[in-house]
This record gives structure tokens, sequence and C-alpha cells, in this order.
């Protein structure tokens, strides 16, 4: 299973309208998202290029990377995330509104069908050293067989939007608990993304977001919503009632899913207490 921990609000959208809504990951929780993992390709490949002794190239590729990630809003990614964890205090704490949410568990192997193109279904991997990874060396291979910089442009633009599409898979290893997974989608490749984004206005501010419809997605693979859903746990400290959650789900067409509630186990502290 992989577990997604929200509030009520969200899991109205996800239950009653059928959308899973993608948010950007530059504003998660994690203030180096993305850049991680830039930062770390960046640094990796200068390594590299100072074995070769060309402080040209060094100089130019620093700043390629540098004005990439100026414009790191642009290439933006947008994920709704997972963890591996059920009932985790953490969880409950970062992302299930302080335990007074809800934890909606969806099978994996079910989400791995229903993805493809442009949207994919991602582990997260934590870590800041990238010299083994495999752009390391594509990068490093182009910059040291050209001898013209901005002759290659095009083909290290190609492969720079391959490691902005990367990127979104790395968080700091502070994070490491999390055992995260992430449903990514890149809009900046918008010619195999179809999908419009979407805006929820609040008191303070408008987030942009991109919304999925799972109806359709699960109408693909000829399964309904309540396949993909394994079970529902209530929060620790969430004073929902139960019956009226049964109602809730009846009244939606999913009554099927009534069965599948469960109370969590875990003891985390009621915040107003």
């Amino acid at each position: 299973m992989l577990y997604h921990y929200t509030d009520f609000k969200a899991f109205d959208g996800i239950i009653r309208c059928a959308e899973l809504r993608l948010n950007n990951i530059l504003n998660m929780n994690d203030s180096s998202e993305m850049r991680l993992f830039m930062n770390g390709i960046c640094k990796a490949v200068v390594e590299k290029l100072s074995a070769d002794g060309d402080e040209d190239k060094i100089r130019k590729t620093r700043a390629f990377f540098q004005k990439e990630q100026e414009e790191a809003f642009r290439y933006s990614a947008y994920a709704a995330c997972f963890s591996k964890y059920r009932d985790d205090a953490a969880q409950w704490e970062r992302y299930g509104h302080f335990g007074q949410g809800v934890c909606i568990a969806f099978h994996e192997h079910l989400m791995q069908k229903m993805v493809g193109g442009a949207i994919s279904l991602q582990k997260v991997y934590y870590q800041k050293d990238m010299r083994e990874h495999r752009l390391v060396e594509a990068f490093h291979k182009m910059i040291q067989e050209s001898e013209d910089f901005s002759e290659q442009l095009p083909a290290l633009q190609e492969l720079m939007n391959d490691a902005w599409v990367q990127s979104a898979a790395f968080k700091h290893p502070s994070f490491a608990s999390e055992t995260e997974f992430r449903l990514v989608v890149s809009p900046f490749l918008s010619n195999e993304f179809a999908v419009e984004p979407k805006y929820y206005v609040s008191v303070d501010r408008i987030k942009k977001y991109y919304p999925l419809d799972l109806n359709r997605m699960c109408g693909r693979l000829n399964m309904h919503l309540s396949d993909l859903v394994g079970e529902i746990i209530i929060g620790p400290t969430s004073p929902q009632s139960l019956p009226i959650l049964q109602d809730f789900l009846t009244d939606c067409g999913l009554h099927v899913l009534k069965s599948r509630i469960s109370m969590s186990e875990c003891p985390l502290r009621n915040p107003t207490t």
C-alpha cells in the first residue's frame, strides 16, 4: 500500500470528486526540493572536469547550471505524496492535520498501471552525493568532448530537461524516515501532458495545482475508484464520527469502502489538550 495522509477537505476532493491534486514541489516542506539534486549534479560534473584541468569549461558549466537554477520555477514538478508507513505518528503530524485528518491507502500495483507518459510514480531517494548518477557522466562526456561550449547548448538543454525531471525524486537525507513515493508530473514537458492547471484561492494567497481525474484513470483499466482504495484510516486525534463517514461514502456511491474504515491506533497526543 501507499498511504496518503491529508485533511478531510482534501479527502472530500479525492473521494467525492475523484480528483487528486498535484501541488508544486518547490512549495513543499523540504526547502531544498529539486535544487538539492541539481546542485549535486553540478558539483559532481565540475569535480570530473577539474580532473581534466579545463578551467574554461568549468566556468561555463557553473554558469550554465546557475542560469538554469535561476529559472527553477519554470521547471517545477507537481506531485501528490505518499508514504510506505501505515498509521505513522510523523506522517500524521506533518501531513494529516496534526492527527485530526485521514489517511487513504492506495494499492501501489494499481497506481503503477494507471500512470504513463508525463505522469510517473517515483520512489524518493534521500541523498546529497550525486557522483554515481548516470547524468553526471552524460554531462561530463558531452562537455569534455565539445570544442565549442555554445554549440552544445541545445544538446545540453535536453540533458538539463531530463535532470529537472529526475530532481523531483530526490530529497534531503533528513527526510529519509518518510519513505516517500510521489505521483509526479513535469508540466514544462507540455507536449506530453494535456491536463490544464487550476488555482486554489485562500485568504492569503493563490496556489496553482494540476488535477488528475481518478475516475478517468481508473476507467482506462476497467476498474472503479473503490478498487484503488484499500483502506481509510481516521486520524488519532480526529473528532470524525464513524457512522457519518460511512454515510458519506454511501452517498458518494462508494458503499463498498464502508467496511474498509479503521481507527488509528497511534497514541498521538491531541494538540488541543
